[in-house]
């Protein structure tokens, strides 16, 4: 006997159809308790008197779709999904497989493909968190958000690294990336060069409270507390000249947009990456260019204001761009920071005047006085990584040698101490000696005094 299931869409279909032969319900009743047409009631009784209850089962039930994937397509995805593109998420390998193999199926076929070998999904569907929603800025070059995220972004393949990256908070569009060792001010240095030679100069930047970018001291020099507020770090006086405001976040969710680009990366970038074995960081500091087109190809947004409000960067923009020391010109008319000398040139004399020496992103240490320069030293051999030698405001005259310590006369009298001990020698010493003197002659006694302990007896 051939079994067969009523669907739920089929299962009032009966009861309905057996009222209709009887006579008890009209045609148009049936039709409008169904949801059908008057013809396909119709159909629908003639196959009931015919077969009975069995024939009101779909005829298109349990037979194979027409609109199935070939064998030969799948195939071809599930060997892809288990070789080349292992670890590529459903969205990110459909679009491989249009791009690169020609392979037009959706994301919802390549997830059932997915499925079906019990590859488990690249992120779990996590359900949504009740956040206030922050309403992005109108125009480009409105504010821009920057961050570092470290993680193994070459993998197994080469050093763990730290990238550092830029977005428009209008777009969502990325507007810088570079690598590093590490998130430092030679980094974020060579990423606001990136993004105010590229875009230009955006109204402010909005960050975390990362003492680089933003005091987190609570020490107050006294001019600090004369002038009411802390000296800036080295970026943060890069921005104030530059007439950038920074916007301290106080929690990551505060920046949303970049941290969710950070999950996206961490997931696209790393298997283009893996695609192309790069293995090294010049490699793939010379592929960021490409994949952020791509990705602001396919993940940019509108803005909603189309005027954009970029400024044009300064003619000195790269003097701008540096480290800040305050120094004191030495008499031989040199400026020393660190183990770099600079002769100044002129026909006066600079020697104790307080100068301003600025070493730049590509390692020049120029000398400025009254806003002009006065003196320049090219970058020193090799690679040149640009680090904070003290804070920017600090008055500390360095470049005076400091005299050596004055060598301590010689004495002019004996040592009366060894260690813990006094020696026999000790005025002390002879003070008890001379009182014991004269006991031992009022009473006749002898007394002896211990090696050991000091003690008479």
């Amino acid at each position: 006997m051939e079994t067969f299931t009523l669907s739920r869409k089929e299962l009032h279909r009966p009861g309905l159809l057996k009222a209709l032969c009887a006579g008890r319900v009209t045609t148009r009743q049936v039709a409008e308790a169904l949801a059908l047409s008057l013809r396909q009631v119709r159909r629908l009784r003639r196959r009931f008197e015919a077969g009975g209850v069995a024939e009101l089962v779909h005829r298109s039930r349990g037979r194979p779709s027409p609109r199935r994937l070939a064998v030969a397509t799948r195939d071809t995805v599930v060997k892809l999904l288990t070789t080349l593109y292992v670890g590529f998420n459903d969205s990110h390998l459909t679009e491989k497989l249009q791009e690169q193999h020609g392979l037009r199926i959706s994301r919802e076929s390549v997830r059932r493909v997915r499925q079906a070998l019990g590859v488990a999904p690249r992120h779990r569907r996590r359900p949504p968190r009740s956040r206030q929603r922050r309403v992005p800025e109108a125009a480009r070059g409105a504010l821009v958000q920057i961050d570092g995220s470290p993680f193994a972004w070459l993998e197994t393949r080469g050093p763990a690294l730290m990238l550092v990256g830029a977005i428009d908070d209008a777009t969502s569009e990325i507007l810088a990336l570079h690598f590093r060792p590490a998130e430092d001010v030679h980094g974020y240095t060579t990423l606001f060069q990136q993004l105010f030679t590229t875009h230009g100069l955006p109204l402010a930047i909005y960050g975390d409270r990362l003492n680089l970018l933003v005091r987190n001291d609570r020490h107050w020099s006294v001019a600090e507390e004369l002038a009411g507020t802390q000296h800036p770090t080295h970026l943060g006086r890069m921005l104030q000249d530059l007439g950038i405001a920074y916007v301290a976040a106080r929690s990551p969710q505060a920046k949303g947009r970049i941290e969710r680009l950070w999950a996206t990366l961490q997931d696209r970038l790393v298997s283009e990456l893996r695609l192309r074995a790069i293995a090294t960081v010049e490699a793939a500091t010379a592929y960021l260019p490409a994949f952020i087109a791509d990705f602001n190809r396919r993940f940019g947004k509108p803005p909603a204001a189309s005027q954009p409000v970029w400024r044009r960067p300064p003619a000195d923009l790269t003097l701008i761009l540096s480290c800040r020391y305050r120094r004191v010109v030495a008499r031989d008319n040199t400026v020393r920071v660190g183990l770099r000398h600079v002769q100044l040139r002129g026909a006066r004399s600079y020697a104790g005047l307080t100068v301003e020496a600025r070493e730049l992103l590509d390692g020049r240490l120029v000398v400025l006085h009254d806003g002009a320069i006065r003196a320049q030293a090219p970058a020193p051999p090799g690679p040149f990584v640009l680090q904070p030698r003290r804070a920017p405001n600090a008055d500390r005259r360095l470049s005076r040698p400091r005299p050596p310590a004055p060598t301590p006369p010689p004495r002019a009298t004996p040592k009366t101490h060894t260690g813990r001990r006094p020696l026999p020698t000790h005025p002390w010493i002879f003070a008890i000696d001379r009182s014991i003197r004269l006991h031992e002659l009022k009473t006749g006694r002898t007394f002896s005094r211990s090696s050991k302990d000091g003690h008479f007896h």
